[in-house]
């Protein structure tokens, strides 16, 4: 059974959550004034399931192929960088903020980036087998091939917005 694939974002909506961002926290907004607006995963329900794990606490990690990244436009997240993340259906549902990035390829991924990705057992042996199905389909679909030699960015977060899922140890400014 083929999953939906995940909804246009509500860039409206996007817009006036990080208008009430930036009103509550104007530091951390001066500090890093732009911001993109995406999803995790390739699907409503891969989307659903991601965010699901971010807003209990348990993912505050991600990865993605700097590819990916080529592919939309969109430049490499750096520290501080704000993305609002949006579910399968396109709703945004909450801001995080870069807190640790690296690039590196598919074998410097190690147990506690996997752990704090926090998807599926949270073992890297988990973590690489599952990566290396969602790779190889997401390069698939955009007419690529997907190496363990590719680039990743390898990405730790913090949620910041809304306060109910917001990390109690980020500023508030």
């Amino acid at each position: 059974m083929q999953s939906l694939p995940v909804a246009p974002v509500d860039s409206f909506a996007a817009d006036r959550m990080w208008a009430a961002y930036a009103a509550a926290c104007p530091g951390a907004v001066a500090a890093s004034p732009e911001y993109t607006v995406e999803h995790f995963g390739d699907s409503q329900r891969l989307a659903n399931e991601l965010l699901g794990l971010v807003l209990s606490g348990r993912k505050r990690a991600t990865a993605e192929l700097v590819a990916d990244f080529i592919a939309r436009g969109d430049q490499v997240p750096r520290i501080g960088s704000h993305w609002i993340a949006c579910d399968g259906d396109g709703v945004p549902r909450i801001i995080i903020r870069s807190t640790e990035l690296r690039i590196g390829p598919f074998t410097s991924a190690d147990a506690a980036f996997a752990r704090d990705e926090g998807e599926d057992d949270l073992s890297l042996d988990s973590w690489q087998r599952e990566h290396r199905r969602y790779w190889t389909r997401v390069a698939a679909a955009g007419g690529r091939e997907w190496s363990e030699s590719d680039e990743i960015v390898f990405e730790r977060f913090d949620v910041v917005w809304p306060p109910e899922y917001a990390d109690a140890r980020t500023p508030r400014q």
